[in-house]
C-alpha cells in the first residue's frame, strides 16, 4: 500500500447513527434469484461502472466484505485515500449511513454497496483486488442457522477468482466456533494458504486502524484473533 499513512478523525455528532436491526430477513443470506425481485432483497451485480460509484473512478482495489457499520471501512479510506475501496454489507440502512458520511466527509476513494456476498463477484475484474476483509462475521451458531453464512468453498471460490497472485483475504472473529469453522474450510478447500499471526508474521497485518467490534472486544477484555490466507 502506497503513500504514508495518515489517520484523520470524523465528527461523528454530525452523521447520527440509526437505530437499525443487527439482522435482515433470513431469506436476504440466500442467493437470488427467486428472492431477488423483494424489495428488501439487495439488488444483483452483473456489471459495474466504477466512475458511478465513487469520485476516484477507478476499479476497486481493496474490497471489506460485510463492512457492517463500516467503521473499519471509513478509517481505511481515510487512512489510503489515493486507494479506491468498496464496501459490501446487507443492510441498507448501514449502507446509507456509510455512504452519507463517506460524502459528508469528501472521501472520494470509497462506497459502500447493498449487496450479499452469496450472489458472487462477477462484476469485479479477475485478480484485480490487492486484498479483501471478511472481519467479525455474525457467527450465525445454531445449525440450522449454518447456511446463512457467508463463507462457504464458494465465497472462497469468489475471493480466490478476484485476488491477485500473492493476494490476501484477512479474517477477524471472537468466536472459537466460526475460527474452526473458516480454518476447516480454507485447508479443505485448498486456494489460499493459511497464515497465522504470531512475533514472525504480524507484519502480515498491515492495518493501524481497528473495527469498531475489535474495539468492542479489547474494550471487555474478549480475546479475538486476526489471521489470513494468501494466494
Amino acid at each position: 500500500m502506497e503513500g504514508a499513512l495518515v489517520l484523520m478523525v470524523i465528527d461523528y455528532t454530525r452523521y447520527p447513527i440509526p437505530r437499525v436491526r443487527h439482522h435482515v430477513s433470513s431469506q436476504a443470506y440466500l442467493s437470488a434469484p427467486q428472492q431477488q425481485w423483494a424489495e428488501w432483497y439487495p439488488p444483483t451485480i452483473e456489471n459495474i461502472t466504477w466512475s458511478e460509484v465513487y469520485g476516484i473512478g477507478e476499479p476497486a482495489r481493496v474490497i471489506d466484505l460485510g463492512c457492517g457499520r463500516g467503521g473499519f471501512l471509513l478509517r481505511h479510506a481515510m487512512a489510503y485515500p489515493h486507494v479506491p475501496i468498496i464496501g459490501l454489507e446487507i443492510r441498507k440502512t448501514l449502507v446509507d449511513w456509510i455512504n452519507g458520511v463517506a460524502g459528508g466527509e469528501h472521501m472520494h476513494n470509497m462506497r459502500a454497496l447493498w449487496y450479499s456476498i452469496v450472489n458472487g463477484l462477477q462484476w469485479i475484474d479477475p485478480e484485480s483486488i490487492d486484498y479483501a476483509t471478511y472481519l467479525f462475521p455474525d457467527p450465525w451458531l445454531k445449525r440450522r442457522h449454518f447456511k446463512r453464512r457467508a463463507f462457504s468453498p464458494h465465497f472462497l471460490d469468489e475471493v480466490n477468482k478476484v485476488l491477485r497472485p500473492g493476494g490476501r483475504l484477512y479474517l477477524a472473529t471472537d468466536r472459537n466456533e466460526v475460527d474452526d469453522f473458516q480454518r476447516s474450510t480454507i485447508v479443505r478447500h485448498g486456494a489460499l494458504k493459511l497464515i497465522e499471526m504470531n512475533d514472525e508474521t504480524a507484519h502480515r497485518w498491515p492495518f493501524a486502524f481497528k473495527t469498531d467490534h475489535q474495539l468492542f472486544c479489547e474494550r471487555k477484555a474478549i480475546p479475538y484473533t486476526l489471521y489470513c490466507a494468501e494466494k
